[in-house]
C-alpha cells in the first residue's frame, strides 16, 4: 500500500512538473521549421542549408530531425527540457513517433539529442552520445557551430539508416536502455489520470494534453510537400537520448 501511495505521489509530481516546464518552452515557430535558432548563431545561408538537408530527409523517410538553439534552459535540466520541447512541438510522425531533437543551450554550453519512441532502437543512447562526442563537441569547442550541427545531423541520419556504429566497449549512459516495468507503469497511470481529467473537462487543460500528446491529432501529418517543410506530425518522446557539454 505504501509503495502504491509513493508511486501515485511521484506520478502527480511528474504531471505537475510537466505542466510547469511547458510554460517555459518557446512557442512553435510560424511557419514551422526544422532548424530554429533563437540565439542568432547561424547565418541565414547556414540555416537554409541545414533546413534543406533535413527537409529532404523528412521527405524521403518521414523521419523528422529538428535542430533548436536556445540561450539557456534556465533551472531546467536540458534532458527534461528537450523531451518536453519535442513533445510540445510534436516532432516526428504521430503514427511512428520518429522524431529526433538536437537541442543546444548555448550559454549553458550543453547539448542534448532526444529521440522519439520509434527511433530509440535505431538511435540508442550509446550512439547519440558518440555523435555528440565525435562530431559535435570538437567543432563547438572551436566555435564552429554550423559545422558541428552539419556533421552531427549527418551522423544522426546515418545512425537511423544503420550506418553509424559505436565500439562495443563504449559506455552507455546510466539509466539508458530499455524501460523498466515500473517506468512503463508510471506512464500508463499518467495517461489514465489525463483521460479522467479530460472527461471531466478540467485538470490542466490543453497544456497537459500538449505535453503528453498520446493519440493527439493537434498536428498535421508528417512529411512535406512542394519541396518545403509541411509541419511537425504530432510525434512523442519517451525520454531516450544523450547529452554533453563543451
Amino acid at each position: 500500500m505504501i509503495k502504491r501511495l509513493l508511486l501515485f505521489t511521484l506520478v502527480i509530481a511528474s504531471f505537475s512538473a510537466s505542466a510547469q516546464i511547458e510554460k517555459e518552452l518557446p512557442t512553435k515557430p510560424v511557419p514551422q521549421k526544422l532548424v530554429v535558432d533563437y540565439t542568432n548563431t547561424l547565418a541565414p545561408d547556414q540555416k537554409e542549408a541545414l533546413e534543406q538537408k533535413l527537409v529532404a530527409f523528412d521527405d524521403s523517410t518521414s523521419t523528422q530531425v529538428a535542430v533548436v538553439l536556445v540561450e539557456t534552459t534556465g533551472d531546467r535540466d536540458i534532458a527534461d527540457y528537450a523531451v518536453a520541447l519535442g513533445r510540445a512541438w510534436g516532432i516526428g510522425n504521430k503514427e511512428f513517433n520518429n522524431g529526433i531533437l538536437l537541442l543546444v543551450a548555448k550559454n549553458d554550453r550543453k547539448i542534448w539529442i532526444a529521440t522519439g519512441y520509434g527511433l530509440e532502437g535505431a538511435l540508442p543512447d550509446i550512439l547519440a552520445k558518440r555523435i555528440i562526442e565525435n562530431e559535435i563537441k570538437p567543432n563547438f569547442k572551436g566555435s564552429d557551430f554550423y559545422r558541428g550541427l552539419d556533421e552531427g545531423t549527418d551522423a544522426i541520419i546515418a545512425a537511423t539508416k544503420g550506418e553509424y556504429d559505436a565500439p562495443d566497449n563504449y559506455g552507455r549512459r546510466k539509466g539508458s536502455g530499455k524501460k523498466s516495468v515500473p517506468g512503463i507503469f508510471i506512464i500508463l497511470i499518467v495517461v489514465i489520470i489525463l483521460s479522467i481529467f479530460r472527461r471531466r473537462g478540467g485538470g490542466g487543460g490543453a497544456g497537459g494534453l500538449l505535453f503528453f500528446p498520446m493519440g493527439s491529432s493537434s498536428f498535421g501529418g508528417g512529411g512535406s510537400s512542394g519541396g518545403g517543410f509541411g509541419g511537425f506530425g504530432g510525434g512523442s518522446f519517451g525520454g531516450g537520448g544523450a547529452g554533453g557539454d563543451w
